[in-house]
């Protein structure tokens, strides 16, 4: 398994739009993305750093394994 490193939230949003989420819009400072046939919503925070713990989560939400989401970055 791979490591996972403290990433933006502009670079996870981009790498989850390559897996096929949309952005919907946008509340306060998360981006709030869908993706079709999918009940979960995604929050990214858009901060300089993502804590690990929370990317992990946001990872696990969108059904991706960390492997996986390394690749779209």
């Amino acid at each position: 398994m791979s490591r996972l490193t403290n990433i933006s939230g502009k670079e996870a949003a981009k790498a989850f739009q390559r897996a096929g989420w949309q952005p919907v819009g946008q509340v306060g400072s998360h981006l709030v993305l869908i993706k079709p046939g999918v009940r979960v919503n995604l929050s990214i925070p858009q901060h300089r750093e993502l804590s690990v713990g929370t990317l992990r989560a946001l990872i696990r939400n969108a059904g991706l394994t960390v492997d996986e989401f390394l690749e779209l970055l």
